[in-house]
């Protein structure tokens, strides 16, 4: 079943399964996913403002060009989603707990998220921006961060030594996050 150009607004699909469905053009207002089983649909264009997510299944679901903005998305695994169709940008939301595992994320934006304990381990985040986002225990390991935009990101802790950096972006308030693995007493002045 396709559904185009449509608006859903306040709709409780909490632990229910949807199923063989295709979104395209449409948006999704004050609804709660919590827990239900979306596997293998399709999400195309698609702005979801305020929805809960938290613990999601999404396996072969695909996501292109889909926004979340003002979302609890907790402890979804990214990673089981369609390979194919996987674009996103999230605005003002949580993604706290979810995994990103060997996902290619090249130049998805994260703006004022929380990730925390996010796994973005062996992800592709080639050009994507951590504007304003809290990566407190966020695991970046053999990742690929060149061109990432780390400048604005807060408590953020990955060793550069198992990861793909080359040119990433940092602001010089933030490097601390670079150098835990040495346990350096870090002095930063009149603090």
């Amino acid at each position: 079943m396709v559904h185009q150009n449509k608006t859903f607004t306040g709709i409780n699909y909490a632990e229910k399964r949807l199923e063989d469905r295709e979104f395209i053009n449409c948006e999704f207002i004050n609804c709660d996913f919590s827990g239900s089983d979306l596997s293998n649909n399709d999400f195309v264009n698609c702005h979801f403002k305020h929805c809960n997510f938290s613990m999601a299944v999404v396996t072969g679901t695909g996501f292109s060009d889909v926004t979340f903005t003002g979302c609890k998305i907790l402890g979804i695994d990214f990673s089981s989603c369609n390979k194919f169709m996987f674009s996103f940008h999230f605005e003002q939301s949580h993604l706290d707990y979810s995994i990103f595992y060997g996902t290619k994320l090249k130049k998805t934006k994260f703006t004022d998220c929380s990730l925390k304990e996010t796994d973005f381990e062996g992800a592709d985040l080639t050009s994507s921006v951590f504007h304003n986002c809290d990566l407190s225990g966020a695991t970046f390991v053999r990742s690929v961060l060149e061109k990432a935009d780390f400048r604005t990101a807060r408590n953020f802790s990955f060793d550069p030594s198992v990861n793909k950096m080359k040119q990433a972006k940092f602001s010089a308030l933030n490097l601390a996050g670079l150098l835990n693995q040495y346990n350096l007493n870090i002095d930063y002045g009149d603090q």
